[in-house]
């Protein structure tokens, strides 16, 4: 007899369908899988045979071919068991199949018929809903992520007895439909913000910087002395970016979903994240990628911060893979058998020290000699530093500063601040691709970005006296653009040209480049 489950794999952060063929025939006991299948699931038929036997069900030896749909799309991943256990069942008559029409099933299962969770349901559950399904039916643990999808039934089941219950309709089957409204759960979101801005002691030029980088969504790269707060101040930019919108909280959690990030506590993302890999992290952990391709650090860093503390320690292998991600605000991972595409809309902080010691040019504690410094600042090259559009020195912090009982400003009134500068960018640019000053091409910024006579002679004699390239030109443009939006004003004026070029001059870059 033959039966037909859908199931889906994720490809990218999509999910594409997938069926799950299986045929019962008389004949030599065998157990066959085909479809071209990576090692785990190939090992399903071991697992699957193992848990319908230990959940009570007797099968009679028979010759049981199982098929992966489309048989030239490459299958990885454990959530196939749970489709394929239900596909031999009914193929052997233990489970009736009227009610296999639309229904999507994934799942793992464990050697006991236990249902274990698997990653990537939350864009499994919106391709069945796109592909016209009715119900999924997901393990326990993810079903409240996949719940969050409107317009088709999401099933928990905690084993594989459960299912098989539900299929024969049985009245003892506690298995129904989980419903949740997902704009409630968003508007209701728990903060992951445990930290303020109120609590930098100091650093006005910093904290000016950041949030200048936040209300156009630039770049930016702090260097000071160990100890003066560059990582503090990083981990708050979160605390001053605007609210998340619905629309960016459902791509967030779907890239979590495929990266095996939710879980029952935390299955909707609703706060911006906050990324900070060690310089250890290899170029797939990164960007994307491996065995079985996921998303990387600049994937799960979209529509927040990811953060590179020390970054000449970096690889300089993973520092100029982030070319491609920062200019085109995606990652593509080729392999040989499929290309996979994942978004890298995030804003760069990086912090650096001067030199190896961290206290050039303080030659009373510094002990790095001149060539030990330029080898340290040209970890990071040319093409990389012309990506990152603002530059701050960061002091270190004195007693009275520390001290100052005077209440800072909090996040709270610094993000007042940059949503006011948003929504300027959000008018001017309705009905383009673009929502922030950071995104604009060349030919955008001719339009966007005019200059008067005056601000033309100053930008030039920067561009001859600084050595710019177009690319960082453009730039300065684009950070000058930021700054007038903070001020409400229409056109581009020389203090706004002023201030973005000297957050141009990356503290240091004379010494560098002799």
């Amino acid at each position: 007899m033959f039966c037909s489950i859908a199931s889906a794999a994720i490809y990218g952060i999509e999910a594409r369908i997938i069926k799950c063929e299986a045929d019962c025939t008389d004949g030599l006991p065998m157990f066959t899988m085909v479809g071209y299948l990576s090692s785990e699931v190939k090992e399903a038929k071991d697992r699957v045979r193992t848990a319908i036997r230990n959940s009570g069900f007797f099968m009679k030896p028979k010759h049981i071919t199982v098929n992966l749909s489309p048989a030239d799309v490459r299958k990885a991943g454990t959530a196939f068991d749970l489709p394929i256990a239900i596909a031999v069942m009914a193929a052997s008559d233990i489970i009736p199949t009227d009610k296999f029409n639309k229904t999507l099933i994934v799942g793992e299962l464990g050697l006991n018929g236990e249902i274990k969770a698997v990653s990537g349901v939350l864009p499994v559950v919106l391709a069945a809903r796109r592909e016209g399904f009715k119900t999924c039916i997901v393990p326990a643990d993810n079903v409240m992520e996949g719940a969050v999808v409107e317009g088709i039934d999401c099933i928990g089941a905690d084993d594989l007895a459960s299912v098989a219950a539900y299929m024969i309709g049985a009245s003892s089957c506690e298995m129904k439909p989980v419903k949740t409204d997902p704009n409630r759960i968003f508007l209701s979101g728990v903060s992951d913000e445990k930290v303020d801005f109120s609590e930098v002691a100091g650093q006005v030029m910093a904290r000016r910087a950041v949030e200048i980088a936040v209300s156009g969504q630039h770049n930016i790269m702090m260097s000071g002395p160990p100890g003066a707060g560059k990582t503090m101040i990083a981990r708050r930019i979160p605390t001053i970016m605007p609210k998340l919108t619905f629309d960016e909280s459902m791509e967030l959690s779907r890239i979590y979903s495929v990266a095996g990030k939710l879980d029952r506590d935390r299955y909707f993302m609703t706060s911006r994240p906050f990324r900070s890999p060690h310089h250890t992290a290899t170029v797939s952990s990164i960007v994307g990628g491996g065995i079985t391709p996921k998303p990387g650090e600049v994937s799960l860093a979209v529509s927040g911060v990811l953060f590179l503390d020390e970054m000449p320690e970096f690889n300089r292998e993973v520092i100029e893979a982030l070319r491609g991600p920062l200019e085109d605000r995606t990652v593509t991972v080729s392999r040989l058998n499929a290309s996979y595409i994942y978004p890298a809309r995030f804003m760069l902080a990086a912090s650096m020290n001067p030199c190896p010691c961290g206290y050039y040019p303080d030659r009373n504690r510094c002990t790095c000699t001149d060539s030990m410094v330029r080898r340290y600042r040209a970890r990071i090259s040319q093409p990389i530093l012309d990506r990152i559009d603002l530059y701050i020195n960061v002091e270190k912090i004195n007693f009275s500063e520390l001290n100052n009982e005077q209440k800072n400003e909090s996040s709270e009134t610094i993000r007042k601040r940059v949503e006011q500068a948003v929504r300027i960018q959000e008018e001017r640019y309705r009905g383009l691709d673009i929502c922030f000053n950071s995104q604009l091409g060349a030919g955008q910024i001719r339009r966007f970005c005019r200059l008067g006579k005056d601000e033309k002679d100053l930008l030039e004699e920067a561009f001859e006296r600084m050595g710019m390239s177009a690319r960082g030109y453009h730039r300065i443009l684009r950070v000058a653009r930021t700054i007038a939006d903070m001020e409400a004003s229409e056109q581009i004026k020389c203090g706004h040209l002023a201030e973005a070029l000297g957050y141009r001059e990356n503290p240091g870059m004379e010494e560098w480049r002799s």
